[in-house]
């Protein structure tokens, strides 16, 4: 098995580059990590080494508009542009796959089988169809704060901190470059194209409480959802209305976590995906693939 992680580039219909680490043998069952809203492919890193150590193909990769991934040159960031994307790269495979979205990444996941992907099981990390908006709001307004960029990747840190004050503060700030770029006045930004705050939130969420209604639909597809206890942007509220549209939903609630789950509480994430990913894809694929046991 080919262990070791390689960068490759998948390219949407639109022409947007899309930047991946792709690790684990190509017969390997996949799990495809879409993050969330903000962040970068490399919030999944630490999930990604365990799921490849574990036997599975994994497809990480940085969304349209943030990262390393081409920024959209005529702003086309709708959540059926990301479905475009995960399409692009679902058709590289030819094995059953697992898709584990967090926040914006599980609204594009939840749209792309509305739109007939058709995965062995969904993994939506602390997302919703009827999140709670003051938590969706501290979000975006996170995004949209300091315009202006950081002198330094301290005041970055200082930022993040802010946000997330139960987060631990790492060692070694500079950690914090790689969701960062330099411009022009020498001040650091963040990594996304400002232009993918333009679509309202609440656009969103209304797209993503119709979509979910498929789920609803398909008693076969396995649909975990993944929330942080801490978490203020998913609710029990909101828990039990996602049930009740998705009756077979699975709940994996994790203490000492919030809105950035595997982050927060990286060991309990990857035991709960890793434990679905094996079940679902190991009834999808038992008998041709080599299902990790």
């Amino acid at each position: 098995m080919e262990d070791a992680l390689q960068t490759r580039i998948f390219v949407s219909a639109d022409g947007v580059r899309l930047v991946a680490d792709h690790g684990g043998a190509a017969d390997a069952p996949a799990v495809i990590l879409l993050h969330g809203g903000g962040q970068t492919r490399h919030s999944w890193s630490r999930a990604v080494a365990r799921l490849v150590a574990e036997g599975f193909q994994v497809v990480n990769f940085d969304a349209r508009g943030h990262g390393e991934s081409d920024w959209s040159a005529n702003g086309a960031y709708s959540l059926t542009d990301r479905v475009a994307d995960l399409r692009a790269i679902v058709e590289t495979l030819s094995v059953p796959h697992v898709l584990v979205g967090a926040s914006l990444g599980g609204g594009t996941a939840i749209l792309a089988v509305d739109e007939g992907l058709r995965p062995a099981g969904l993994v939506v990390v602390d997302i919703v169809p009827e999140p709670n908006p003051e938590g969706i709001d501290r979000i975006v307004g996170f995004m949209r704060s300091k315009p202006e960029g950081f002198a330094n990747v301290e005041e970055a840190v200082a930022a993040v901190a802010a946000y997330n004050p139960q987060r631990r503060t790492p060692p070694d700030p500079n950690g914090l470059m790689k969701n960062l770029r330099a411009g022009e006045d020498g001040r650091l930004r963040w990594h996304w194209d400002p232009e993918i705050l333009s679509l309202s939130p609440t656009i969103l969420n209304g797209i993503v409480q119709r979509a979910s209604q498929r789920l609803g639909s398909l008693p076969d597809l396995p649909v975990l959802l993944v929330r942080g206890l801490s978490s203020d942007v998913v609710s029990d509220a909101g828990v039990a209305a996602f049930r009740k549209t998705v009756p077979h939903l699975e709940v994996l609630d994790v203490a000492g976590a919030g809105h950035m789950v595997a982050g927060d509480r990286n060991d309990a994430f990857n035991d709960g995906i890793i434990a679905f990913a094996r079940r679902v894809l190991g009834a999808a694929s038992a008998e041709t693939l080599p299902i990790p046991g």
